[in-house]
């Protein structure tokens, strides 16, 4: 049984307290269905999300089978199963596909004929089986209803909250929907409650729950509404709503409330005699001596105290290992199912390094060395000098420049790898981690999948421009900086991307921070000292750079040396410079991944 007392759930607006869900107390009994309705605004998602645990209860306490969730723990992840109003599956991906993806993070299976049975079943149950192999993004609206329904039914869970399930559907979907909510109740005395704006098919539910402006105004038969009410029709009860305050519904309510109750046991009776409604076996000491042995399953389950009731066993969760293949095997799949990123991909591995090549002439230029024997002539001295420290200009701001071009350019890559990354999916990854799924395994296999991409990208840069110029130094040591440098900025808009509610916040900030790289590394103007000091440890642009030049030829460094105005820091500084920046950015991802962030 689930039961609410006294729950609130409470926020500041304007500086005063304000209840939006406002001292709800009420009792579901297993294998029960009920629809929670009122007009928009009144607190029926709100107080959806406080009986998941997603918004903790201000005060009042929540029970389960007994078990104060307030003080001994939230659900286990396959004890509940939450179906919020959003898509929670990939449009890449199959029917199929999405439903193992959701169970092989939420259950542990013991072979893959286990795994193969779940997912056959709950397909069925849902009505996927016929369009099983159909994509996503090709479904009606009501088969993405019953995808989000099939996705959370993998682990069994035995309380169901859906929320606005049926908006947005057409009434013969609508009505279908309903009707699956309704059988899947009466399987295994599983509790569902549905959150919806329709007054319609209330027939098919157990009990309707009515709010208004966070407080309960009835909770009963669905037959006795329009009675409680005063109306001929259910469609009339927003509008009598309206006509009293919150408070006082709540007030005639209390005095009225009990007697309805007992109406749903009597329902429930009913069902139970009829053989309408099934409920599991459960293996319970005798009942005390002042306690009728043919009471009902429920009351006579709450009536003992806490520690002889075992809790039921969950399901096992599958570990990280399994978690992160599973989700790198995913990510793998939408994205060579994306066309337009995996062109998006290919067309910048190809041409970011063409564009650099595009100068690589100016760069293997020749350097004139000073003669060695003393000018007689003055006027020679005066020209050769001159020539010399033209060859150097001219190569030196070449070299200077196609190094930042490389290193600007794959900041560039770092940032369309990884700005959307978690901001893009975050409702699907909110979802996800409520049902289990470990923010580690999660965050292990974003960074696996664009590893991959940042040695791609890094290694083909290197390589492709070295082959059609020449990089005149420690080619690898420049190719590592190359690298270091698409991974720092990878890891630091990961955890912009991380941190962001939305993908366009994340985008935005992302490419800010590469516009700035720039600028800020002071390798085309040197900013002023007190400013460079500031700035300097932040841009990653400047130590991949600064560590290229570093490993240049001597000749060819002098050169670079005698056009820009500032500083050189050593290899060792920027080697360990740019790997604190990946390993920050991860901290901040890792935070950014554990922190809810719920709409």
């Amino acid at each position: 049984m689930l039961e609410l007392q006294d729950v609130c759930f409470t926020i500041r607006k304007d500086g005063s307290k304000v209840n939006l869900v406002d001292h709800i107390s009420l009792k579901v009994p297993k294998g029960h269905f009920m629809a929670i309705v009122g007009p928009s605004g009144c607190g029926k998602t709100t107080l959806l999300k406080t009986i998941a645990g997603l918004n903790p209860e201000s005060s009042g306490s929540l029970f389960w089978d007994g078990r104060d969730l307030s003080t001994g723990g939230d659900f286990a992840p396959s004890e509940i199963g939450y179906v919020p109003q959003f898509s929670i599956a990939y449009d890449p991906l199959t029917v199929d596909e999405s439903v193992e993806a959701a169970t092989r993070l939420r259950v542990r299976c013991r072979n893959t004929a286990e795994l193969d049975q779940r997912i056959d079943r709950v397909l069925e149950e849902a009505g996927l089986a016929s369009i099983s192999d159909r994509a996503v993004k090709v479904l009606s609206g009501g088969q993405k209803r019953r995808l989000g329904l099939a996705m959370e039914l993998v682990s069994d869970p035995k309380i169901l909250l859906c929320d606005e399930v049926t908006s947005g559907l057409d009434p013969r979907s609508e009505r279908e929907i309903v009707r699956l909510l309704h059988d899947l109740s009466r399987k295994d005395g599983r509790i569902v409650l549905s959150v919806t704006h329709s007054l319609a098919h209330l027939e098919l539910y157990d009990s309707i729950l009515v709010l208004h402006e966070g407080c309960l105004a009835f909770y009963g038969p669905p037959e006795k509404l329009t009675h409680y009410f005063s109306v001929k029709d259910s469609e009339e009860v927003y509008p009598r709503l309206a006509t009293q305050t919150a408070e006082r519904w709540q007030s005639s309510w209390q005095k009225h409330g009990e007697s309805y109750f007992h109406m749903l046991e009597h329902n429930r009776h009913v069902l139970i005699a009829s053989g309408s409604l099934h409920l599991p076996h459960t293996h319970k000491s005798p009942p005390p001596a002042d306690e009728p042995a043919d009471a009902d399953a429920d009351t006579a389950e709450a009536a003992r105290p806490a520690t002889t009731r075992a809790a039921p066993a969950a399901l096992p969760m599958p570990g990280f290992c399994s978690q992160f293949a599973t989700l790198l095997s995913r990510r793998w799949r939408i994205f060579f199912r994306d066309r337009g990123q995996v062109f998006l991909q290919l067309a910048i591995l190809l041409c970011f390094p063409i564009l650099v090549t595009l100068f690589s002439d100016k760069a293997s230029g020749p350097i004139r060395n000073f003669s060695d024997s003393h000018q007689s002539n003055l006027e020679l001295e005066i020209k050769e000098q001159q020539g010399v420290r033209a060859d150097q200009a001219k190569v030196g701001s070449a070299v200077s420049g196609i190094i930042m071009f490389q290193v600007v350019l794959l900041a560039l890559m770092g940032s369309n790898n990884s700005a959307r990354e978690i901001a893009g999916e975050r409702q699907i990854y909110e979802k996800e981690k409520f049902g289990g799924l470990r923010p580690s395994a999660y965050l292990a296999s974003k960074v696996a999948f664009l590893s991959c991409l940042v040695i791609a990208q890094s290694l083909w840069m290197a390589f492709f421009v070295n082959f059609f110029g020449q990089f005149r130094g420690e080619f690898f040591q420049h190719a590592g900086f190359l690298l270091l440098v698409n991974a720092s900025m990878t890891a630091i808009c990961l955890a912009i991307s991380a941190m962001m509610r939305t993908a366009e916040q994340a985008s935005l900030l992302s490419i800010y921070l590469v516009g700035f790289q720039l600028p800020l590394s002071g390798a085309v103007l040197a900013l002023p000292e007190n400013i460079e000091g500031f700035t300097r440890p932040f841009i990653s642009a400047y130590w991949a750079w600064s560590g290229s030049v570093e490993s240049l030829q001597t000749q060819v460094h002098d050169a670079v040396k005698s056009v820009i105005d500032t500083s050189l820091s050593l290899q060792t500084s920027c080697l360990y410079t740019l790997s604190a920046h990946i390993g920050v950015a991860l901290v901040i991802a890792w935070v950014g991944a554990r922190r809810p962030q719920w709409d």
